[in-house]
């Protein structure tokens, strides 16, 4: 009987060694995926408290706070460095578990800080050991998948009747940008029906992110839209419709032709006439004035007006997820107003150099569920249909995964 103890206490020694615990060293980065010892450590026999990080609370504050003396504190915050835990990202609002012994024969105080464990994610802990010997690493958190489905039919909005159906709020972000170019999202009708198969990350058994959506179907007036995702090997995940064409319609590469790009995407560029350091969420293209200006893609105008500082601006929404503008224009294109349609390739403006710039270029911007993106950077969706090599296997999985909806 002895003897197991003894083999027993050995293997716990291992273990917290393992995890950093061992005399000598200050720091270790250990990744613990043990199922017996999650956290590294033995939770059992300690008191768990768990927290929020405060506003306005620094690393040092903080572990006071959580029960280290101010010599402790700081000697734990010198053994951190950048690329074990930085303490300049401490965030306000992320939440900690902090483990506590509790010895009520000691003679100094009974509640001792051993272990605080700062989520710096939801897949991602740090563990700074406040025992005897201080000590800090990080914890990989398991993450799963599980298959999932959703079927909603719209009866005032998809984003109330998704989340009324306990769709993920992503999920319904995903569909509105694979489906950009087939369904108008903000015209969708009552009995309008989407049916989807996606998969779910998880992580301790909470919802953490979509990690895709394999299959949908969107029905609207009898007719259905199925999009399927399908890799053929060559081009990696594509959303297909039924028909094997890419979900999505390619936009022009650039607006207009003969110039070059003057000033890239950044959110920290000296500004060429007020030489004020501050974003510019667009491309400028160098060009004579009255080159001709073209809609990237399909869409409806929104607006067309001076814009102080932009000069004329035309703006256009692509549809509900992207839309694009066109600023420092010279003139307007020929019937280009707001509430016209317009087609990929027309002319809907000329380069100028109307309001605050140094000379004629065009100031060109995309944004991506309101939000700017690098135009320059934005994804190009194939232009040739499905190889019709890969339609036996694409046609297999369409009919099996439709049968599972």
């Amino acid at each position: 009987m002895k003897g197991k103890k003894i083999i027993g206490l050995l293997s716990l020694l291992l273990l917290l060694t393992s995890c950093g615990y061992g005399v000598g060293g200050n720091k270790d980065t250990q990744t613990q995926k043990d199922t017996l010892y999650p956290l590294g450590f033995l939770t059992d026999t300690l008191e768990k408290v768990s927290g929020k990080v405060k506003n306005g609370e620094n690393f040092q504050s903080f572990l006071m706070r959580a029960g280290l003396d101010g010599k402790r504190a700081w000697d734990l915050s010198q053994h951190c460095c950048d690329s074990l835990f930085d303490v300049r990202k401490l965030r306000a609002g992320n939440s900690y578990d902090a483990y506590y012994w509790n010895d009520s024969t000691a003679n100094e105080p009974a509640r001792k800080l051993h272990y605080l464990v700062y989520n710096d994610s939801k897949t991602v802990c740090t563990v700074f050991a406040c025992r005897d010997s201080l000590r800090i690493y990080k914890i990989e958190k398991e993450v799963t998948y599980e298959d999932a489905k959703a079927d909603v039919t719209i009866e005032s909005s998809l984003w109330n009747d998704m989340q009324a159906a306990g769709a993920p709020a992503q999920l319904i972000l995903d569909l509105s940008d694979i489906y950009a170019w087939t369904v108008d999202f903000f015209g969708l009708q009552k009995g309008d029906r989407f049916r989807v198969l996606y998969r779910k990350k998880m992580c301790e058994g909470e919802l953490i992110g979509i990690d895709t959506i394999r299959y949908a179907i969107f029905s609207h007036r009898d007719q259905d839209f199925d999009c399927i995702m399908f890799n053929t090997g060559e081009q990696g995940n594509i959303y297909w419709n039924e028909k094997g064409e890419s979900m999505r319609k390619a936009f022009l590469k650039a607006p207009l032709h003969f110039s070059r790009v003057s000033s890239g995407f950044s959110y920290a560029r000296r500004h060429p006439v007020t030489r004020k350091v501050q974003p510019h969420t667009g491309v400028d293209y160098a060009a004579p004035t009255g080159t001709p200006v073209m809609s990237i893609g399909d869409g409806v105008v929104t607006s067309v007006k001076y814009e102080g500082h932009g000069g004329k601006t035309v703006r256009i929404r692509h549809n509900s997820v992207y839309s694009s503008a066109y600023l420092h224009l010279s003139k307007y294109g020929k019937g280009i107003q707001a509430g016209a349609r317009v087609h990929q390739g027309q002319v809907i403006g000329y380069v100028g150099a109307t309001g605050r710039c140094t000379g004629p270029h065009l100031d060109f911007r995309i944004w991506k569920n309101g939000s700017p993106i690098n135009p320059l950077k934005m994804e190009s969706p194939p232009s040739e249909p499905l190889p019709e090599k890969f339609r036996p296997a694409f046609d297999s999985l369409r009919v099996e995964l439709r049968k599972s909806l």
